[in-house]
């Protein structure tokens, strides 16, 4: 019994072996197995049986590789369109091993015995996706470099950018230089003509009539905003009355100066007429009651300026009593000056109205209005009245 034992256990073993030789066997099997990929360069396929990249001839695969009557040449990597009675020359460099002979796609070309006098264009190189060299490309031909528009070969046979801004300076104002191509630009207040290239001067005052507040002016590049006689620019658009009564005037001695908007007048220093005397500054009293019946006792000058088209109504002067009596009843009304219905006198307390104006006023104009007020003493029966003569200059526009 003791020699089968051994033999049953040196029999399990060698099957144990024998499986986890087979496993290793499978595993290496399987990593052998792995599938190896290979690449080429655009315009070459990989041949399995020689385990080399190949050249792809497109005039036999692409159709119609070349239109317009061209002829397809195979090369290296892509084709040539060429006229049909192009010659074509393949260099080889002897000193490359590398270089073989250039895959036709037939027959070489028998040259013309008489050839066309009208030059042929130069060969367009149409490759599939050529050797690129960015932003312009080598062309498929050995030793030969063509660039596209914007571009120019370089000593090392690179497309290299031409800066035209240096070179030309095509734009009228500002060139700015791009990759393969430039673009102009203009300076404020011009804009671009239609060529691209050109600057043509902008009419900002053609953009709207609130430019300037009185008059725009269109200048080469800009505009400027121009004011009426009287009148300041304040600031870029707005024009802002001068004040002849202080920067200068022309008024005589016995007159002063009263400016309103757009202008000044000279008005006397005296207004006063008979039968009335000055007693204060713009107040004349009459100097007799038996010349000044029928008339008002006092008469009081005032001044004031408008612009022209002042929007309505609109309160714009007001008149105040300046003595209080006791037992007093005073009232107001427009006694002259109010013809056209511009005006209207509107009652505040006992001791005051306000004048506003009904109807907008265009200048230049002067308004004399005389405003009447007529005190009432209901003890004494006793009345009187003062006036006030108000003169309202308008200026010629509206600020």
């Amino acid at each position: 019994m003791q020699p089968k034992r051994i033999f049953s256990r040196n029999f399990t073993m060698f099957r144990t072996c024998l499986y986890f030789g087979l496993f290793i066997s499978g595993v290496v099997s399987q990593e052998a197995e792995e599938p190896v990929s290979y690449s080429c360069t655009d315009g070459y396929e990989y041949d399995a049986e020689t385990h080399n990249c190949k050249d792809i001839n497109e005039c036999d695969t692409l159709p119609d590789a070349c239109k317009g009557g061209m002829r397809c040449i195979n090369y290296y990597g892509g084709y040539f369109c060429l006229p049909p009675n192009a010659q074509v020359i393949f260099s080889r460099d002897e000193s490359d091993p590398a270089a073989g002979s250039a895959p036709s796609s037939g027959p070489a070309p028998v040259p013309a015995p008489v050839p066309d006098p009208t030059p042929a264009p130069a060969p367009q190189p149409v490759a599939r996706n050529p050797l690129a060299v960015w932003p312009g490309y080598r062309g498929n031909q050995r030793g030969t470099v063509q660039c596209r528009t914007g571009f120019l070969v370089d000593g090392q046979n690179l497309c290299r950018d031409i800066n035209e801004c240096e070179t030309s300076n095509p734009c009228e104002h500002m060139c700015f230089n791009i990759m393969g191509s430039y673009i102009c630009q203009c300076k404020q207040g011009f804009e671009l003509a239609p060529d691209s290239i050109s600057c043509q001067d902008i009419d900002e005052c053609s953009f709207s009539s609130y430019m300037c507040q009185y008059q725009c002016v269109n200048q080469p590049g800009q505009y400027t905003c121009m004011c009426p006689d009287g009148y300041q620019l304040q600031g870029r658009s707005l024009c802002q009355d001068i004040n002849e009564c202080e920067t200068g005037h022309n008024c005589r001695e016995d007159e002063m100066c009263w400016n309103y908007h757009g202008g000044f007048r000279c008005y006397p220093r005296n207004p006063c007429h008979e039968p009335y005397v000055r007693t204060g500054e713009n107040r004349c009293t009459c100097s007799s009651p038996t010349l000044c019946h029928g008339v008002a006792p006092s008469i009081v000058y005032k001044y004031m300026s408008i612009p022209s088209d002042r929007s309505v109504p609109s309160d714009i002067f007001q008149i105040q009593a300046t003595n209080i009596y006791p037992n007093t009843h005073n009232t107001f009304r427009i006694k002259a000056g109010n013809e056209g219905g511009e005006f209207f006198l509107r009652r505040s307390s006992n001791l005051s109205a306000m004048l506003a104006l009904t109807k907008p006023l265009q200048g230049p104009r002067e308004h004399i209005v005389d405003l009447e007020m007529v005190t009432h003493n209901t003890l004494l029966s006793y009345r009187s009245s003062s006036l006030l003569r108000l003169t309202l200059i308008v200026g010629p526009y509206s600020f």
